[in-house]
């Protein structure tokens, strides 16, 4: 039997307002279940709008004119009710002061599930989990506007892995992280990955996800190269001509 895609994007287009500039253009695309894969390009080249039409976010809560069609496991975006899509795709943005609200960490983990109406005890059981996965328990009853800008990202992150999505998006989620947190959350993704989540990540520095499974290269709103991790890194001609590393 065979799988369905995770991710499914045809003939995608996007635009601030009508008449005006493409941000995206005719983006095509495939996203195996289980799949790391990884989105960079050069600063406005589209990858954080590619992002937030994968989530939902544009067609449901953003204004815009995107055509094209979106599916996650199947079913497409339109289809999902704006309170559902937090059960099929979740998102870490590269600011996690726009995701962070609750008086304790603790809280903020717990807030998406208790709307959920979730057993308390199963709202326990995921605190506790995304807890010690991100290895963040020093941090449980810590107000989020006192921490650091990478403490503030991986309690972002363990906000959205409390919900369980099958898919998951993080957007510049290490930007502001330390070299031992993004180890964290590398060895996390690993983890996630080998449990069978998706997850699709932009990413500047290609070496602190390396190990990714297929790396999506954008330029001016459309994909140029869409291969294997390793070919790519491994193209250091390609890499320099796009300006995605430096001599």
């Amino acid at each position: 039997m065979l799988l369905m895609d995770a991710v499914v994007v045809k003939n995608l287009s996007y635009q601030y307002q009508p008449r005006g500039p493409y941000v995206l253009k005719d983006i095509n695309l495939e996203v195996k279940p289980g799949e790391l894969a990884v989105i960079t390009g050069l600063s406005g080249c589209g990858k954080s709008s590619l992002c937030l039409c994968l989530s939902g976010a544009i067609r449901h809560q953003r204004y815009g004119v995107m055509s094209g069609e979106v599916s996650l496991n199947g079913q497409n975006i339109e289809d999902i009710k704006g309170g559902q899509l937090a059960l099929h795709v979740g998102i870490v943005f590269q600011d996690p002061d726009t995701q962070l609200f609750s008086p304790t960490v603790e809280d903020e983990i717990a807030f998406a599930p208790e709307n959920l109406c979730l057993p308390p005890p199963q709202i326990r059981q995921r605190v506790d989990y995304v807890i010690d996965l991100l290895g963040i328990a020093a941090l449980r009853y810590a107000h989020p506007e006192q921490l650091s800008g990478g403490q503030k990202q991986l309690v972002a992150l363990a906000a959205v892995l409390a919900l369980d999505p099958p898919l998951l998006i993080l957007d510049e989620a290490m930007s502001q992280l330390d070299s031992n947190d993004k180890k964290i959350v590398a060895d996390t993704l690993e983890k996630l990955r080998e449990a069978g989540k998706t997850i699709i990540a932009v990413e500047h520095n290609l070496e602190d996800l390396s190990f990714a499974d297929r790396l999506l290269v954008m330029e001016a709103g459309q994909i140029i190269r869409f291969d294997r991790m390793e070919a790519i890194l491994e193209d250091r001609e390609f890499l320099l001509e796009r300006r995605l590393i430096y001599i």
